[in-house]
């Protein structure tokens, strides 16, 4: 109907009612994906000049519409083109905390694409850090959970994590994991797995408070898949590195065979589970403190798991984890309650093309039979056949491969 021009055109009116409640429309209106290009086409920078204004009504509608705005990648160039990031930053230190969240939530969309970082951190000098940091110890909760998706976005950046690290982050990023806010804690485990993946951080995350807090949150949040399967990926990278007894002296291999038990973890956390337990077992003295937890639910939960074929990357993390602790009799003697299930998902890796899932059907297949029971019971079952066919595979693949060398050496 031709209205946005005008009610663009009222932003510059003298007029402090009007600019509140053009501003206002303008805020509605960028949340339409067509009315983000219209009103960026009409210009942004009486927008951008009302976000300074003294009226506090003005300024948290004018941040706002500049929010919406900044959903579009294509009007976050135009936006930063027109010096929209010295003013976003400095907002972040408004007294008002509307201000203040509408600001960072618009500085996190701009950071989530990388290539305005270093437009970023070159206001003020890191500026944009320091602040974010010390808004994780805002006392209203969705700042200091905007300041945590910002930081993680910005994290994605190798450098600005050693920055963010520097500046001694780990304290508020504590308290943060311990909120009783569920989105505080799901940002602020998000921030914590993006750390946890570059191997410089690992003394720094790999702390008794850290993992005791790693431990509280699968223990607590079982609900909450996000909580569940980041703490149990933050556990898996820091396990790859070195000092994995801390790790297992701590609460979060607890913490990881509680949710696995619980019946509320969803298959997408049961992957993330599985996959920190599995990395774990590798460890000698991993394997000791996992037998301490071995028994009947758990046993059982386990080989259900491995035996599910809807996720195959989940039966075999499962099943990775079962042979691991095969060489301890109390998990021979637990397993022997499930014979038939555990020959059915050998059978299935047997079967599978993947030569991963072979070897590993085969190396729990030949350990099992190391017990008079389990090889009594294998021998009347088709799992010998087919391992019969396998060698017999295995031998043509190895004759094959034997003519093809000596033909390239001739």
């Amino acid at each position: 109907m031709g209205l946005l021009e005008p009610i663009l055109e009222l932003l510059e009116s003298c007029d402090s009612t009007v600019q509140c409640n053009s501003c206002a429309c303008i805020m509605t209106l960028a949340v339409s994906e067509s009315n983000q290009e219209a009103i960026s086409s009409a210009g942004v920078v009486p927008l951008l000049a009302l976000a300074n204004s003294y009226d506090p009504r003005i300024q948290q509608n004018a941040v706002g519409a500049i929010l919406n705005l900044t959903r579009s990648e294509r009007i976050q160039q135009i936006l930063c083109k027109e010096g929209a990031l010295p003013i976003l930053i400095l907002l972040l230190e408004c007294p008002d905390s509307e201000v203040q969240y509408y600001s960072c939530t618009a500085l996190s969309n701009v950071a989530a694409n990388s290539q305005h970082h270093e437009a970023m951190l070159r206001v003020g000098d890191r500026l944009l850090l320091r602040t974010l940091i010390s808004l994780l110890s805002s006392s209203v909760d969705k700042v200091s959970c905007q300041a945590c998706v910002c930081l993680r976005n910005l994290a994605t950046n190798v450098n600005i994590q050693a920055e963010i690290i520097a500046m001694d982050i780990l304290p508020k990023l504590l308290t943060l994991l311990a909120s009783n806010n569920s989105d505080v804690q799901q940002a602020s485990v998000a921030l914590l797995w993006i750390l946890s993946q570059h191997p410089a951080n690992q003394d720094t995350l790999m702390q008794e408070e850290v993992l005791q807090n790693l431990g509280v949150l699968l223990l607590t949040c079982q609900k909450d898949p996000a909580i569940v399967g980041l703490s149990a990926c933050i556990i898996k990278n820091l396990s790859l590195f070195k000092n994995v007894q801390r790790i297992i002296e701590s609460p979060c291999v607890g913490g990881l065979l509680q949710a696995i038990l619980s019946t509320e973890t969803q298959e997408e956390s049961l992957h993330y589970l599985t996959c920190s337990l599995a990395e774990l077992a590798k460890h000698e003295g991993a394997t000791l403190h996992l037998l301490e937890w071995m028994n009947e639910p758990l046993i059982k939960r386990l080989v259900r798991l491995a035996g599910q074929q809807e996720h195959t990357e989940l039966s075999f993390q499962a099943a990775s984890i079962v042979r691991h602790m095969l060489c301890y009799d109390k998990v021979m003697s637990l397993l022997k309650c499930h014979l038939g299930e555990v020959q059915h998902y050998l059978m299935n890796f047997l079967n599978r093309q993947e030569i991963r899932f072979q070897q590993l059907g085969i190396s729990t297949l030949g350990k099992l039979q190391e017990d008079p029971e389990f090889s009594s019971a294998f021998s009347q079952s088709q799992l010998m056949n087919h391992l019969e066919q396998i060698r017999h595979q295995t031998e043509e693949t190895q004759e094959l491969l034997k003519m093809a060398t000596s033909h390239k050496g001739s």
